[in-house]
């Protein structure tokens, strides 16, 4: 009867230690919401990326090509 009981437990520890593992599997790759690491460098990514954007933008080259696009388009003969 002994041999039955610690059969048992040991079916049943194997149990619980698969549930354990299934449970730190799903904590490990569940990714619904961002951590507050991941909100500060996806924050600062955004601002280098718009700080780059600006510079572009106003660069001479970008509005020296609008400029020639517009007098283009304004001194076309219709």
């Amino acid at each position: 009867m002994e041999h039955g009981i610690r059969a048992l437990a040991g079916v049943r520890a194997l149990a619980e230690g698969r549930a354990l593992t299934a449970r730190l599997t799903l904590l490990a790759t569940d990714e619904d919401g961002m951590s507050t690491a991941e909100y500060a460098i996806g924050t600062i990514a955004a601002a280098a990326f718009g700080a780059v954007l600006y510079s572009v933008v106003t660069g001479d080259s970008i509005v020296t090509a609008l400029t020639n696009i517009i007098d283009k388009a304004l001194n076309t003969a219709v």
